[in-house]
């Protein structure tokens, strides 16, 4: 038997979701070794969000089974209502089970995705949703310059080619500094990033007013809702290794893969950045050890990978 009517239904409004949705996926297992400063990072991460997110958005994290420690701040900051939308998962479901759970779950009409190491600056949201508004069946677009395979954007180079209005040159748009800055974060020795800037163009395009680099990765980019849920579910066995079937598909059924002109976002990986620039942001701050030496390094890398899989699997 119920007693008295719910008070909720004297509500006559409730608040609606905004545009966009930024969405952020983390997984911090402990904090020692690989993930030592990776706290910090996610830290660094949601802080730049709060402060350089120009238009309305709602905030989802999905948290992939974190230490307790990131737990508790992720719940600390969902309390204090910087972060409207905390999952937290019981199990390690893997990126593409999170992926999953975001594009089917988000309210907005907009999804700008990125991994918990990535850094944004002022401007990132606006520049990707000019792009997104100017161009036709634009996918995916990261707001940071960047080279990527061709096969992930045949269809862009097809479409910019046939499309009266759309103005396509190749060459070298991409600053040295901003390319090395990228590369490096992926552990790319300098020598090696040097050869490839050297032997290797970019494609911009320029439609209805709006400059584009071809480009785009799953590591960040923001996409319409509808787009991205022509692709879920995503079927992944592994945590990890297997996104860039997300690049493929955009690819393959039609739709443009694109980038900001200037480097709006940057990748920290599992090291704190200092100061704010892109370059620095790289840099962790120390000088090079013997441990740098790549023939030290990778194998030292891994046997740490050998033993975080005898105790994590």
């Amino acid at each position: 038997m119920r007693i008295g009517q719910n008070p909720a239904k004297s509500i006559d409004s409730v608040p609606q979701p905004a545009r966009v949705t930024v969405a952020i996926v983390t997984y911090i297992p402990f904090l020692s070794g690989y993930y030592a400063q990776s706290l910090d990072v996610l830290k660094a991460c949601l802080e730049s969000i709060w402060g350089n997110t120009d238009p309305p958005y709602d905030l989802l994290v999905f948290d992939n089974a974190s230490c307790p420690e990131t737990r508790a701040f992720l719940t600390g900051a969902h309390q204090q209502n910087r972060i409207q939308y905390l999952v937290l998962s019981d199990k390690n479901v893997g990126k593409g089970g999170a992926w999953n759970f975001i594009f089917q779950a988000v309210p907005g009409e907009f999804i700008a995705y990125a991994d918990s190491d990535i850094r944004f600056y002022p401007g990132w949201l606006s520049s990707s949703l000019a792009i997104l508004d100017a161009y036709p069946r634009a996918g995916m677009v990261t707001a940071c310059p960047m080279r990527t395979p061709e096969a992930f954007y045949t269809t862009t180079l097809e479409w910019a080619r046939q499309e009266s209005g759309a103005t396509l040159e190749n060459g070298k748009y991409i600053p040295w500094e901003v390319y090395l800055q990228h590369v490096l974060s992926l552990g790319t020795s300098e020598e090696q990033a040097r050869e490839w800037y050297k032997s290797r163009s970019d494609w911009r395009l320029t439609f209805n007013g709006i400059q584009a680099l071809i480009g785009a990765a799953h590591f960040q980019f923001t996409v319409r809702k509808t787009i991205i849920q022509e692709f879920v579910p995503f079927s992944m066995n592994r945590p990890m290794g297997q996104v860039r079937s997300l690049d493929e598909q955009i690819n393959q059924a039609g739709y443009l893969r694109l980038t900001t002109c200037e480097p709006l976002v940057t990748h920290m990986g599992n090291r704190v950045p200092e100061g704010t620039s892109p370059r620095s942001a790289a840099s962790p701050g120390r000088s090079r050890s013997l441990f740098d030496l790549p023939f030290i390094r990778k194998p030292l890398l891994r046997l740490y990978d050998a033993i975080f899989r005898l105790y994590h699997q």
